[in-house]
């Protein structure tokens, strides 16, 4: 089995949402799926259709959820350190072209979201940045054309 690489936080993150999926909304949607049972006929009833679907997402997610933690590689980025970068480092570009200057984490798949500058490893980006160091430039393709971007600084934090 392939391991999911996440950040401490990442697990937690996961974790959590496994046990409100568990302990809160599981119980929640068969108590729904009951009531719309008392209502009578379920061929017509909406409730209970939508009920039944949300249990079959819920039920999905739980098991999604349940593989990836039991195949966490959770890296704990504060003994990684080091001057280049590799997943967990928070690394400061400097994009060439327009002289702007833009933060991101470098953090595993599911902890991903670029409005908070947390970074696939798996993206282009971050397949473009892993291994350079301060000084370098990172050149990717994107779809509005060729981007460079210069690493300014890289922390693990």
């Amino acid at each position: 089995m392939e391991k999911v690489h996440m950040t401490p936080e990442g697990f937690k993150i996961l974790e959590n949402e496994l046990k409100t999926l568990k302990f809160v909304e599981r119980p929640a949607v068969v108590n729904a799926i009951a009531e719309a049972r008392a209502l009578g006929d379920l061929s017509e009833n909406a409730e209970y259709q939508y009920a039944k679907n949300k249990q079959g997402f819920i039920e999905g997610r739980i098991r999604e959820l349940e593989s990836k933690l039991s195949r966490a590689e959770v890296i704990d980025i504060r003994k990684l350190g080091g001057s280049g970068i590799k997943f967990g480092a928070t690394a400061v570009l400097k994009d060439e072209a327009s002289g702007e200057e833009i933060t991101y984490k470098i953090v595993g798949a599911d902890e991903a979201d670029v409005k908070k500058k947390l970074l696939s490893v798996e993206s282009p980006l971050a397949r473009a940045l892993i291994g350079k160091n301060v000084g370098d430039e990172a050149k990717l393709k994107t779809p509005s054309g060729d981007k460079t971007y210069e690493i300014i600084k890289v922390e693990y934090i």
